[in-house]
């Protein structure tokens, strides 16, 4: 029997993103297998973080956090790593869409981009996330996997018309040359159209390793060559200091 186990559950502003400022339910899954010196959900990082719920109550937990907040149409599953417990996932997306109608958003690292094909038959809008190196987000041996991986979840989340979106978090560590070869492999390599995604965003770290205002309208320009609607969004939760 299918088990999943959530850090929380909440309702919130979407604090990132091109759905920056709407009214969400988050669900946050346990477990992730990236180490990012930004990650600002430790809390979350480890399976035993989480707690262990049967599908049935998962989805009874979220029905019930639903029924005390109104004008919310998107549950966002966020982590950690959603991709981790992507069976489960399915499941639960599938009771969301079929008992309650809402758009399901998937926030994943997509290190996997079999599990992430697995899942987004019952995903609406996906946040395609690309780790720069200075992220530290795996070592360097495996850096190539975990960028090959991001590039076929974009293109996968494209070819079966979901709202897509690339987001890139960036620091004062964040080569210029590094993200241009992002965006060639992108744009030019892969041929992605500006219709293609509804936007890049350029998220700089808080805290630890900022980039100064002058780093961050370098990197700016250097998507903006590529694709015109790149725009750099600090996180809105921590400005306003909520979840």
């Amino acid at each position: 029997m299918l088990r999943i186990r959530i850090s929380e559950v909440f309702t919130s502003i979407e604090g990132e993103g091109i759905y920056i400022g709407t009214k969400t339910l988050f669900v946050r899954l346990a477990g992730c297998p990236l180490r990012c010196f930004y990650c600002d959900t430790q809390y979350a990082l480890n399976m035993s973080d989480g707690k262990d719920y049967s599908i049935e109550d998962a989805f009874y937990l979220i029905k019930a956090s639903l029924s005390n907040s109104k004008n919310i149409f998107k549950v966002n599953f966020t982590g950690g790593e959603p991709l981790l417990q992507h069976l489960a996932l399915y499941r639960l997306a599938e009771l969301i869409k079929s008992e309650i109608g809402l758009r399901t958003y998937l926030e994943s690292s997509c290190f996997d981009a079999n599990r992430f094909a697995y899942l987004l038959p019952l995903i609406d809008i996906c946040k395609v996330e690309f780790k720069l190196k200075d992220a530290k987000a795996v070592d360097s041996n495996h850096y190539t996997m975990l960028l090959d991986n991001a590039l076929k979840c974009l293109k996968y989340a494209i070819d079966k018309g979901k709202v897509t979106y690339i987001k890139v978090v960036v620091s004062k560590l964040s080569e210029r040359e590094e993200l241009e070869e992002l965006a060639e492999m992108i744009f030019g390599e892969m041929k992605i159209r500006k219709e293609d995604i509804r936007g890049f965003v350029l998220q700089p770290v808080y805290g630890i390793n900022e980039p100064s205002l002058d780093h961050m309208l370098s990197l700016y320009d250097v998507v903006y060559s590529y694709y015109d609607d790149v725009r750099i969004i600090p996180q809105l939760h921590k400005v306003m200091s909520i979840p």
